[in-house]
């Protein structure tokens, strides 16, 4: 890879890494979150700093191009997110869930509680 690559690549993950941190800062990212992120553009931008760490690991995986193994670890960093993401979808989905039962029998309390008493809310 030229060194021209090298500086724009380094260049734009640093500023996606800053913008990360930014968004973090204004809290419209959550820490947890973007770890992943920051994690990731921290490894890409050490693989394209030292770009011989990507050839030993080709060689060491055995894998033909270290182009391929980018995909590769993008690919799987996608699967990784999709299923974390899956998660934390299927937990807030249960706990949508549980509020608006909670909230029902809060209401249903209230309409009990207000017929009790002898006021009617209805007119």
């Amino acid at each position: 890879m030229s060194i021209k690559i090298q500086i724009i690549v380094a260049a734009l993950v640093v500023l996606a890494l800053l913008f990360i941190a930014n968004m973090v800062r204004k809290e419209t990212l959550d820490i947890r979150f973007a770890l992943s992120w920051l994690t990731v553009g921290g490894v890409v931008l050490v693989l394209d700093l030292f770009p011989g760490i990507m050839n030993y690991l080709v060689h060491l995986l055995g894998i033909e191009l270290p182009v391929n193994m980018m995909f590769f670890f993008g690919f799987c960093f996608t699967l990784l997110l999709l299923f974390s993401l899956t998660v934390k979808v299927s937990r807030q989905a249960e706990q949508l869930k549980r509020l608006t039962q909670e909230i029902a029998l809060l209401e249903e309390r209230m309409e009990n509680q207000a017929g009790a008493a002898g006021f009617d809310d209805k007119k």
